[in-house]
């Protein structure tokens, strides 16, 4: 079986290249100018979200300078500790929510610290996982495209991130305790 998954895998993306340029062929679709073009609007974007993306490091690492992380951390601890997450991923809970590489940073100075095959070790893997980084998306997506009333975007996000955390810290207890 695991040689079944490890094959399929391999195969995966060559197959779905091979995929698109057959159904592209066949439809008569012009592929690499298609693909040029998209590429084009990609760039576009990527220029569009920068503003929006350094003034959200710029926050991140105000909010880490300025000790509010530590702060914050052992001011939810009697509560991360209920639900039996370690203090010291606490922080990775919060900074995956703002900033995809800042949350690979902290999980990375966990298994420093902890090892990799520890409990915080397993569970900063699986949070980074099953983690959304939701305010960045708010923050750069939305602000890119010019959508200035998120609704219930942030609530659902943010839901959806608490479930996450409780989840990780629920499968990984099962599978490697």
């Amino acid at each position: 079986m695991v040689e079944i998954i490890k094959l399929l895998s391999t195969l995966a993306v060559p197959v779905i290249i091979l995929v698109i340029v057959l159904t592209g062929a066949i439809k008569k679709v012009k592929v690499y100018e298609e693909f040029v073009e998209g590429a084009k609007e990609g760039f576009t974007t990527a220029v569009k979200i920068i503003p929006y993306l350094v003034a959200m490091l710029v926050a991140i690492g105000m909010f880490r300078a300025s000790g509010a992380m530590d702060f914050l951390t052992l001011a939810i601890s009697p509560l991360t500790n209920a639900i039996g997450l370690p203090a010291e991923v606490f922080p990775l809970a919060i900074i995956r929510n703002l900033s995809g590489s800042g949350s690979l940073g902290l999980m990375t100075d966990l298994m420093k610290t902890h090892g990799v095959d520890s409990f915080i070790g397993h569970l900063s893997a699986v949070m980074m996982g099953s983690h959304e980084t939701t305010f960045y998306v708010l923050a750069v997506y939305f602000g890119s495209v010019g959508v200035s009333k998120a609704r219930h975007a942030p609530l659902s996000g943010i839901f959806a991130d608490i479930i996450s955390v409780i989840m990780s810290v629920i499968l990984v207890r099962a599978i490697f305790l």
